[in-house]
């Protein structure tokens, strides 16, 4: 095999090779900068909630330390359920941002003295990006949590890495 063949097939094999995958866990409180909410008006006090939400990422792993901006809608029927879908946008101090698309469910279970809690837990995937961001990958379990009447914790764990 000729000296070229060798390098072109060593070239082809480290293309192939997959990317290594990194843990992530980071938290962001975020709190309301917008909000529309539409509430139905035929007594089941369901609601639809848009929301626009800042925050922080911290925690560890690529995207720990990025500012967050949550892009949300919230479709919940109290006591009931609730489906929770929109769009993380993470910004790192150089400007470079990295867009991860989830969804949650939210289930009401028995919570202390038979008072119902509701549970979020859904997934993620990042979808874009750009600059030093752009070519990242990723996807994980996803929570939220209740700080206040209007601030919300999200918890994503998972890993991620650059696309091969």
């Amino acid at each position: 095999m000729s000296r070229l063949a060798v390098l072109a097939a060593f070239a082809l094999s480290a293309v192939a090779l997959p990317a290594r995958a990194e843990p992530l866990h980071i938290e962001a409180a975020v709190a309301p900068k917008e909000q529309i909410q539409l509430n139905f008006k035929d007594g089941t006090k369901h609601f639809v909630l848009f929301v626009r939400r800042e925050g922080k990422a911290v925690g560890t792993g690529a995207l720990a330390g990025l500012s967050v901006i949550e892009y949300g809608m919230h479709d919940i029927v109290p006591k009931e359920s609730g489906t929770l879908i929109g769009y993380f946008e993470l910004t790192a101090a150089n400007g470079d941002i990295v867009y991860i698309n989830w969804h949650i469910g939210a289930v009401f279970a028995p919570g202390s003295e038979g008072t119902p809690t509701m549970r979020y837990n859904g997934e993620w995937q990042i979808v874009g990006g750009t600059g030093r961001l752009k070519d990242m990958a990723g996807e994980g379990t996803l929570q939220m949590k209740v700080i206040s009447a209007t601030d919300r914790r999200f918890i994503l764990d998972g890993d991620v890495n650059s696309k091969p």
